[in-house]
C-alpha cells in the first residue's frame, strides 16, 4: 500500500474510533429506503453525525470541529458538494461494532456494500456458530466486502485464523480498517478471486456474494449469468472440496425464481447431493429487490428470495 493510502486508512480508523466514543449508531437500509428518506424536504441537509456518516447527506461547516473537517478533507474522506460538504464513506452498526463502507449511492465498480443483506448474513453465521460443535481453527470469508463475516467469526472464535478474501482492493482496505477498529488481530485480508489465493482446508467457509445480474457488471453487484446465481454456484463448487471433515460452508445469497423453479438450487443441487456431505437450505426472506422485476433482465422472474445454504463435510 502506498503512503497516501496508508494515511487515508489511518484517518478512517481514527474517525471510526471517534464515532464509537461518541456512541454513534446507524442501521443501513435498502437503497430505495435510503433514497426515499433523503428525498424528504427536511432531509436535504445533515443535522448531526448520523446524517453525515449514515444517511450520507450534505452538511454545513459548523457540524464538525474546524480541525477535524480540515483533516478529513485533506485525507479525501470528505469532499465539497454544492456549497456544502459530503462524506465519501458511510459508517454502519452491527451489534457494538462499526463498519466503514462506500458512500450512497453505491455506483462505482469498486463499491463496498453494507446493508440488510449484511445483517441477514451475520444472523446466518451467528446461528451456525451457536449450533455447530465442530472446532473452528481456520475460517475464510469469500468476497469479504466490509469484512463483517470474517470479523464476526474472529470475535466469536479468538483462536481461529480467519482469512478475508476479496478481488476488490478497496474492500480489503476497508476490511483492514474495520478489523483494527474491532480489535480483531486474527483477521488477515488477502487479495483473491474467490479462493484462488488461499491454500489448505478450512473448518468454516462463509460467503455473501453479489447475486444480481447487473447490466454494467459492477463487481460489488454482479453475480453472473442465470439471473445472478452463477457466482454463488461457483462458490459452492470451490468451497466444498476445501472443507475439513466436519467443516461447513455457510452461504447467504439470493435465488431468482422463474416459473416456479429456484434457479440457484437447481444448479447447486447436483454439487451438494453427493456422498460424504449433508446440507440444509432455507429461505430467510421470500422477496428481496422486487424493483428488479421491472427491468428487462428480470422480466421472466417471479421473485428473488434471500436464502441460506449450509453444507457440511461428513467424511
Amino acid at each position: 500500500m502506498n503512503p497516501e493510502d496508508q494515511t487515508h486508512d489511518l484517518a478512517l480508523l481514527q474517525l471510526g474510533r471517534r464515532l464509537l466514543a461518541d456512541g454513534y449508531r446507524f442501521t443501513t437500509v435498502t437503497p430505495l429506503t435510503h433514497q426515499r428518506n433523503n428525498a424528504r424536504e427536511e432531509n436535504h441537509q445533515a443535522r448531526d453525525l448520523r446524517d453525515i456518516f449514515g444517511w450520507n447527506r450534505p452538511f454545513a461547516t459548523e457540524l464538525l470541529p474546524e480541525a477535524e473537517l480540515e483533516a478529513l478533507l485533506s485525507r479525501a474522506i470528505l469532499r465539497a458538494h454544492a456549497g456544502l460538504w459530503i462524506s465519501e464513506v458511510r459508517w454502519s452498526s452491527l451489534h457494538d461494532h462499526l463498519f466503514v463502507h462506500s458512500a450512497f449511492p453505491t455506483v462505482s465498480n469498486d463499491s463496498v456494500f453494507f446493508g440488510p443483506d449484511t445483517y441477514r448474513f451475520a444472523q446466518a453465521i451467528e446461528e451456525h456458530l451457536r449450533t455447530s460443535t465442530h472446532p473452528i481453527r481456520t475460517a475464510v470469508d469469500i468476497g469479504c466486502g466490509s469484512g463483517a463475516g470474517a470479523i464476526l467469526i474472529a470475535k466469536a472464535r479468538h483462536d481461529a485464523q480467519v482469512l478475508a478474501l476479496d478481488i476488490n482492493p478497496t474492500a480489503l482496505r476497508f476490511t483492514a480498517v474495520n478489523a483494527a477498529l474491532a480489535e480483531t488481530e486474527n483477521v488477515s485480508a488477502w487479495h483473491s478471486d474467490l479462493m484462488d489465493s488461499a491454500s489448505g482446508e478450512f473448518d468454516l467457509i462463509v460467503a455473501n456474494p453479489p447475486y444480481m445480474q447487473d447490466s454494467q457488471k459492477r463487481a460489488y453487484r454482479h453475480g453472473g449469468d442465470r439471473l445472478g446465481s452463477a457466482l454463488s454456484v461457483r462458490i459452492v463448487d470451490q468451497a466444498m472440496s476445501r472443507l475439513t471433515v466436519g467443516g461447513s460452508l455457510v452461504l447467504y445469497t439470493g435465488s431468482p425464481w422463474v416459473e416456479g423453479v429456484d434457479l440457484f438450487l437447481e444448479h447447486a443441487r447436483p454439487l451438494i447431493d453427493k456422498a460424504g456431505y449433508s446440507w440444509s437450505y432455507r429461505e430467510v426472506d421470500p422477496d428481496v429487490f422486487g424493483e428488479e422485476l421491472e427491468t428487462e433482465i428480470y422480466s421472466r422472474a417471479e421473485r428473488i428470495a434471500a436464502v441460506v445454504l449450509t453444507v457440511t463435510r461428513l467424511s
